[in-house]
C-alpha cells in the first residue's frame, strides 16, 4: 500500500470536470485508489462520491493506492493531480 498527500490548487476544488477525469484515470489503473479528505473518503472511480466529498481549493487530500502495480499507479495519480488539480 502506498499513500501520498496533495493540496488542491484548482480554485473550484474537485468539481464535475476534474472529478470525471479523475474517475476515468483511476479506472484505467491496475490498483484500487481511495481519496480521503477529513472524515470523508471515496473510491477514486466513483464520480458522484468524489463530487459529494465537497473538496475545495486549499484542502489537503490523502490518496491511498492498494494492489496491482502500486508504484506505477502512484506516479500516474501524482502526475494527474499536478496537471489538473
Amino acid at each position: 500500500m502506498r499513500t501520498f498527500t496533495y493540496t488542491i490548487k484548482d480554485e473550484l476544488g474537485i468539481h464535475a470536470r476534474p472529478a470525471g477525469m479523475l474517475a476515468k484515470t483511476a479506472k484505467a489503473l491496475d490498483s484500487e485508489i481511495t481519496i480521503a479528505c477529513g472524515e470523508k473518503s471515496a473510491a477514486a472511480t466513483k464520480l458522484m462520491a468524489l463530487m459529494g466529498m465537497g473538496i475545495k481549493c486549499g484542502n489537503t487530500i490523502t490518496v491511498t493506492i492498494n494492489g496491482g502495480d502500486e508504484a506505477a499507479s502512484e506516479k500516474a495519480m501524482q502526475e494527474f493531480f499536478e496537471a489538473n488539480l
